[in-house]
C-alpha cells in the first residue's frame, strides 16, 4: 500500500524541517504497513498508484485551499503529532475537511491508525480479486434439510453480490471429490505431513486423527492447483456423508501453518466477514452459533438441553455453542484446545471436533448482513463457560451483552452464526468499517 503525503506548499521553513521530522515519525510508526511516497504539494495531483492520502502536518492555509482539498477522493489520514497520532489542536481543520466531503480519519492512538491502513489494504486487496475456496456438491438437500436450505450463502445471487460488491472470487469445488482425495492419502504420508504437529488430544484414536489429517493433506493439494488463497470452508455438515471425517483439524492447521482463513457450514458470508474483520484487526476470533435465552425451548431443543443456566438477568444472555462444544477457533487463539471425538450424530462415527475456549472477558459479536452494505456490531464478554453432559452442548460459552439489551438484539441479529472477537473492539472497527462505507449499527 502506498500513501501520498500532501503539504501545503505556502508553509516556512521552520514548518518544512518540522514537516520533514514528522515524515521520519510516520515512517517509524508504520513503515511495515505502508510505503510513503515523497510529499507533494496540495493542488498537485495525486501519484496514480496512492492508495490513501496521509497528512503529516496541517496549517492554517487549509482553511484557503477549499478548492483543491475538495478534489482529493481517497481516504485521508491525519497523522500530525510525535507519537504518530492526531494532534488535538487540529480537530478544527479535519472538521473543515470533513465538511467538505473528505473521508477524513483523524486517529488517536496507533492502534487505529494501524487499523485504518490495514483496512484500506483490504479493500484494495479484495478489490483485487481475493479468492476462497469453498467445497460443496449439492448445498440443503442433505442433511438436516429443513434448516439448510433456509442460508442464503449458498444461493447464487448471494455469491454474485459478494463478487460483485467487493470484487473478491469464490471458487467452488466438490466435497466429495476432496473427500474420496484424502481417502487415497497413505497413513504413511498423513504420519510425515504431521510429524511436527503438536495437537492436544483426547479419546482420539490414531487411525480417525489421519483420517483428519489426510483431509489437510487433500485440501492443500488442492490449493496449490488453484493458486494462493485468502480463506477456506466446506459444506462439512449438511453433506457430511461424503466423508468419514470432518475438516476441523484441517481449518486449524491451515491457518497454523498458512495463516489461511475458515469458515464452517460453507458458510462464504461469515468467511467474506471474517477476512474483513480479520484483516483490520489481527486479533483471535472464531464463529459459533448464537443461542440467546430468550428463544426459550426453540433453541434448547436443537442443543439438546433441558433448561439455559440458572442466572441473574437471563434475558441478556446467549449461549455460544457449535457442533457440540463452543465451536472452532486455531489452537494459537485459545486458552485451551483439545481435539475430541465427535459429537453431532449427522457427521460420521469417525469424526473430530474441537474443544477450546477462547479467554473469559469482553469480546464484540460482530457480522455482515446479506445486502453487504450493514454490520452489526455487539459489545459482549464470555462470562464462563458451561456444560451439559450428553447433549449437544458439552462446553458451551455463556455470553452476556454488555449493554443488557437482550429484547433489542433479538431484533439485531442478522443470522445464527456470529463472529466473536477478543477484547472491545468496536472503536477500532468503526475507522476500518468506514472505509468500506458500511452502515454500521452497534447495539
Amino acid at each position: 500500500m502506498k500513501a501520498a503525503v500532501l503539504f501545503f506548499s505556502s508553509i516556512n521553513d521552520r514548518e518544512k524541517q518540522a514537516l520533514d521530522a514528522q515524515c521520519k515519525i510516520l515512517e517509524d510508526f508504520y513503515g511495515d504497513l505502508v510505503a510513503f511516497l515523497p510529499p507533494v504539494p496540495v493542488g498537485s495531483p495525486l501519484p496514480m498508484d496512492a492508495d490513501v492520502v496521509v497528512f503529516p502536518q496541517l496549517v492554517g492555509a487549509a482553511f484557503s485551499q477549499a478548492d483543491a482539498l475538495k478534489k482529493i477522493t481517497l481516504p485521508v489520514i491525519i497523522l500530525t503529532s510525535e507519537f504518530g497520532t492526531v494532534e488535538m489542536w487540529d480537530w478544527e481543520i479535519v472538521t473543515f475537511l470533513r465538511d467538505m466531503g473528505l473521508n477524513v480519519f483523524s486517529p488517536y492512538n496507533v492502534e487505529l491508525a494501524q487499523c485504518i491502513f490495514r483496512a484500506i489494504e483490504c479493500k484494495k486487496q479484495m478489490t483485487n480479486n481475493v479468492k476462497f475456496l469453498m467445497f460443496q456438491d449439492d448445498p440443503g438437500e442433505g442433511m438436516q434439510a429443513g434448516i439448510f436450505k433456509r442460508f442464503y450463502w449458498w444461493e447464487a445471487a448471494c455469491t454474485r453480490q459478494m463478487e460483485d460488491t467487493f470484487g473478491l472470487k469464490i471458487i467452488y469445488k466438490s466435497y466429495k471429490a476432496l473427500c474420496e482425495r484424502a481417502r487415497a492419502i497413505s497413513d504413511d504420508t498423513a504420519l510425515e505431513v504431521s510429524r511436527d504437529w503438536d495437537v492436544p488430544m483426547a479419546g482420539v484414536s490414531e487411525e480417525n486423527y489421519l483420517k483428519a489429517v489426510k483431509v489437510y493433506v487433500a485440501v492443500k493439494e488442492v490449493i496449490a492447483e488453484v493458486g494462493k488463497v485468502e480463506g477456506v470452508g466446506a459444506n462439512c455438515l449438511n453433506e457430511s456423508f461424503h466423508c468419514d471425517t470432518t475438516p476441523c483439524l484441517a481449518w486449524n492447521m491451515l491457518y497454523e501453518k498458512d495463516n489461511i482463513l475458515w469458515a464452517c457450514e460453507g458458510d462464504t458470508l461469515t468467511l467474506v466477514s471474517k477476512f474483513i474483520f480479520y484483516s483490520i484487526l489481527q486479533k483471535p476470533m472464531m464463529m459459533t452459533n448464537i443461542y440467546p435465552f430468550l428463544m426459550g425451548m426453540a433453541a434448547l431443543k436443537h442443543e439438546k438441553i433441558d433448561k439455559f443456566p440458572e442466572i441473574p438477568n437471563g434475558d441478556n444472555h446467549a449461549l455460544g455453542v457449535h457442533c457440540g462444544y463452543f465451536g472452532l477457533a486455531p489452537q494459537s487463539f485459545c486458552s485451551s484446545w483439545v481435539l475430541r471425538p465427535k459429537v453431532l450424530g449427522i457427521v460420521d462415527e469417525n469424526a473430530v471436533m474441537v474443544d477450546c475456549r477462547m479467554a473469559v472477558g469482553p469480546i464484540t459479536m460482530a457480522k455482515l448482513h446479506s445486502d453487504m452494505k450493514k454490520v452489526t456490531l455487539i459489545p459482549c464478554e464470555i462470562v464462563d463457560y458451561v456444560q451439559y453432559p450428553g447433549s449437544d452442548c458439552r462446553n458451551g460459552a455463556l455470553l452476556h451483552y454488555v449493554n443488557d439489551n437482550g429484547h433489542e438484539i433479538m431484533d439485531a441479529l442478522s443470522s445464527h452464526h456470529a463472529l466473536l472477537i477478543q477484547g472491545n473492539c468496536i472503536p477500532e472497527l468503526l475507522q476500518g468499517l468506514r472505509v468500506f462505507g458500511f452502515e454500521v449499527n452497534v447495539k
